[in-house]
């Protein structure tokens, strides 16, 4: 189980790295990306499977992570919290729920585009319910963090 959530960071950092690429989010901060995408995604993995916890409540508690993390490396590198938001969350985006809600209007069937689009539906929301619940911490704190943590340091 150890190696399977070993590779699954791996294969999300790298992941997570490559959209930042697409993104022009600048060169120095890919590690920040790619660690805040890992713990994003390991976080929902563990959140469903040895919690036994639905996808929505993972993606809730992963987002809420990706968002907390992006907003205190955003503090502590002094850069915006967008860059790292937008990449981190990219593991988290149902891409392929997507993909099979219109693969299955296209075909006619709509009963399973219905259930692949709710199940999409549900994970944007949770997305966006992370992101809420995590903006609602004061930027006053979010900046003791940082610096309890030494961002700044970290990453140079």
């Amino acid at each position: 189980m150890i190696i399977h959530i070993v590779l699954q960071f791996i294969a999300s950092f790298f992941g997570t790295i490559a959209f930042s690429i697409m993104f022009f989010v600048p060169r120095k901060y890919y590690p920040c990306c790619g660690l805040i995408g890992g713990f994003g995604w390991i976080t929902c993995w563990i959140v469903m499977h040895p919690f036994g916890m639905s996808y929505f409540t993972g993606t809730i508690v992963a987002s809420a992570v990706v968002v907390l993390l992006s907003r205190i490396c955003g503090v502590g590198l002094k850069c915006p919290a967008t860059l790292f938001m937008l990449s981190g969350l990219f593991p988290l985006v149902p891409g392929v729920g997507i993909y099979w809600t219109v693969y299955s209007v296209i075909t006619g069937d709509l009963m399973e585009a219905s259930r692949y689009g709710r199940q999409t539906f549900g994970t944007a929301i949770a997305i966006v319910l992370g992101i809420c619940f995590v903006f609602e911490v004061p930027q006053k704190t979010i900046a003791k963090i940082a610096a309890v943590f030494h961002i700044k340091n970290f990453f140079k």
